[in-house]
């Protein structure tokens, strides 16, 4: 019966009890931070090397903040600074150890209330070197992940121990693997006349397929005098290097084809648009490049309305609003282009085509103009990033969002086009303009729906593209080629061709890109599509429409 309360009291005493505890390490810790302080630089330094072993990440960011000058003297008290909004002359003050305003509310204080810390050349290597090793503590992935990079790289034995350290105790396997892997580079790069631990460390980094790895035995295989190897040692370290050589390449066949399709997908979602106007209207859009352009500078001004900006000022929905917004407005512009020239040249493809192509010259001018040469968008902060799937291969979470975007893209035009009132009015129109009209179709209107669609879809492309690079005028003429390749390769008007010679046009791109210069592999490509149109003239689906009878 008095179990219960009895556990309950119990166990709020344990919490309160460390709690105290951590208040208690806390408040020793940051007294000793006050030496810091001190003018004796043999007090600095031996508390700076003695902050190295106390395994405490907060203390990486503390010293960091030191370094840079962002630590003040204040009342016996050691706090970070930080400019005061709306008080030119006033400061901030916050916890030099967890960052946060000081306990009682927000304090500031005037330049004349704190007082600066000396920090020489000396303290700036030996502080380079402690927040190194402390960032492996650090409660941030990231950071930690990052560290050990770091000091792998640097293939110096001081951190030997460090990494060792982290390699057995760290719980996430990635930061873990990378730990490990800095271990082999370090005992490798220090091996010198230790012949035992240079092949313990080669056969290591062989098993692990290591990238970083591969370089450094590359430069020991290569000293063909070195007193450091001997026969079974340069044996050893050429399997070692054979078996990083023959991972990495299939990682590198594998994110050729992820960037191929990464690629593949941008060129489907340009392609949708060309394709629906081309197929469906029989008219050559020489402006469809410009209409991305209006997408990606509709995005921009939506992130300018909503402020975001990154760190500062993280406004992630601006993103989310953008796609619609950007959509909309290159529909309205398309629709107007339709509406006041197009409209008047259908059945004169070549008045058509320049018609559109010196419409498209007016909207660079006109961006030039309104927003200058070159401004980027900066991407929502969910975007930032991506993940490794396996060892070495990331995943950039904006590239992985294009390729949703692209197959949401596709599934709605299907579904529009097949299963909808409206989509069956539009394939009404295109396959027998006057029998619509005689049953009561508006075929002026089904003509800007038409249009305004395709540019709407060109719109959402150009909101896609401004994840992967900056927003220039010209930006659309770098993709309406292929786009062009694309329409043409899958068959004039049909969305399945689109996917398929997307993919496919995205594929080679990347495959012979690094086989061959980029303008080479361009010209391949064209040649190859050239000689496909040759064999397939209709392309891989043969379109429907007006265009069947042309």
């Amino acid at each position: 019966m008095f179990a219960r309360p009895v556990i309950l009291l119990l166990s709020v005493w344990i919490w309160s009890a460390r709690l105290w505890a951590v208040e208690l390490d806390d408040s020793a810790l940051r007294s000793e931070l006050l030496q810091l302080a001190s003018p004796d630089a043999q007090v600095r330094k031996s508390i700076i090397t003695s902050f190295m072993d106390r395994r405490d990440g907060r203390l990486a960011a503390v010293l960091e903040a030191y370094r840079l000058g962002g630590l003040r003297l204040w009342n016996d008290q050691l706090v970070k600074i930080r400019k005061a909004q709306g008080d030119d002359n006033g400061f901030l003050l916050l916890d030099a150890l967890s960052g946060e305003p000081l306990v009682g509310g927000t304090v500031t204080a005037t330049k004349n209330d704190l007082k600066k810390l000396v920090v020489t050349r000396a303290d700036r290597q030996l502080l380079v070197n402690s927040i190194r090793v402390l960032q492996l503590y650090a409660p941030e992935k990231a950071i930690r992940l990052a560290a050990v990079r770091k000091l792998g790289d640097l293939r110096n034995a001081k951190f030997l121990s460090a990494l060792r350290e982290i390699a057995e105790t760290e719980t996430d396997a990635q930061v873990a693997y990378r730990a490990e892997e800095g271990t082999a580079l370090i005992r490798l790069a220090t091996a010198k006349e230790n012949v035992e631990q240079l092949r313990e460390a080669a056969t290591q980094l062989g098993e692990m397929a290591s990238a970083r790895g591969g370089p450094l035995l590359e430069d020991l295989l290569s000293k063909n005098d070195s007193p450091d190897l001997d026969e079974q040692s340069r044996d050893e370290c050429q399997m070692a290097l054979e078996k990083i050589n023959q991972y990495q390449g299939r990682i590198r066949l594998l994110g050729y084809a992820f960037n191929g399709l990464s690629l593949g997908s941008i060129l489907i979602l340009i392609a949708l648009g060309l394709s629906i106007v081309f197929g469906q209207m029989g008219v050559i859009n020489m402006a469809h490049g410009e209409l991305i352009m209006v997408g990606a500078y509709t995005t921009y001004v939506t992130q300018l309305l909503f402020g975001h900006s990154m760190p500062d000022n993280p406004v992630n929905i601006f993103f989310v609003i953008a796609l619609p917004v950007s959509f909309f407005t290159a529909a309205l512009v398309g629709w107007l282009m339709e509406y006041l020239i197009v409209r008047h040249l259908y059945g004169r493809p070549l008045e058509t085509l320049l018609a559109t192509w010196g419409v498209g010259l007016m909207l660079i001018q006109t961006a030039r103009i309104i927003f200058g040469d070159n401004i980027g968008v900066n991407s929502p902060t969910w975007l930032v990033g991506g993940f490794e799937v396996i060892q070495d291969f990331q995943v950039p979470y904006n590239r992985l969002f294009t390729i949703v975007l692209t197959t949401c893209c596709v599934l709605f035009v299907y579904w529009l086009m097949n299963r909808t009132k409206r989509g069956l009015l539009l394939r009404a129109t295109v396959q027998n303009r006057e029998m619509a009209a005689a049953l009561g179709v508006n075929t002026r209107l089904e003509d800007g729906f038409t249009f305004a669609l395709g540019a709407g879809l060109a719109g959402i492309a150009g909101c896609a593209l401004t994840l992967i690079g900056g927003v220039t005028p010209d930006m659309g003429q770098n993709y309406i080629v292929d786009a062009f390749l694309v329409v043409v390769t899958g068959g004039v008007g049909e969305i399945a061709g689109a996917v398929w010679a997307g993919l496919g046009i995205g594929m080679l791109n990347k495959i012979l890109e690094p086989i061959f210069s980029t303008i080479w592999g361009k010209i391949l490509i064209l040649a190859m599509v050239i000689a496909f149109i040759q064999w397939r003239p209709a392309g891989l689906f043969p379109p429907k429409g007006r265009l069947a009878d042309v």
